[in-house]
């Protein structure tokens, strides 16, 4: 039973979507999440260890222990490029 229950928190349940192209580099996600989120040279956050897209969004993988703390990154954006949508529904939470 326990070992199901860790593998249930270990699951990636949500993905970290985000606008890179339209991001205003303000830096709140990356004071907010540290281990997540790093300013680049070109003034912009990216997400540590991402999947980059073609169109210039970046993707991750997140447990449920990640949710909150990149849920608080996401509200901190003033111009909303960071989406946390919920795999197994395909719905946007923010």
């Amino acid at each position: 039973m326990a070992e199901q229950q860790a593998a249930q928190e270990t699951k990636k349940k949500y993905q970290i979507q985000h606008d890179r192209p339209n991001c205003i580099g303000c830096a709140a996600c990356a004071a907010i999440a540290p281990d997540f989120w790093t300013m680049h040279e070109d003034g912009k956050s990216d997400i540590v260890g991402s999947k980059k897209r073609e169109d210039g969004w970046e993707e991750l993988d997140i447990g449920e222990k990640d949710y909150q703390l990149n849920r608080e990154a996401a509200d901190s954006c003033p111009v909303n490029v960071i989406h946390i949508v919920d795999k197994e529904t395909g719905d946007r939470i923010i």
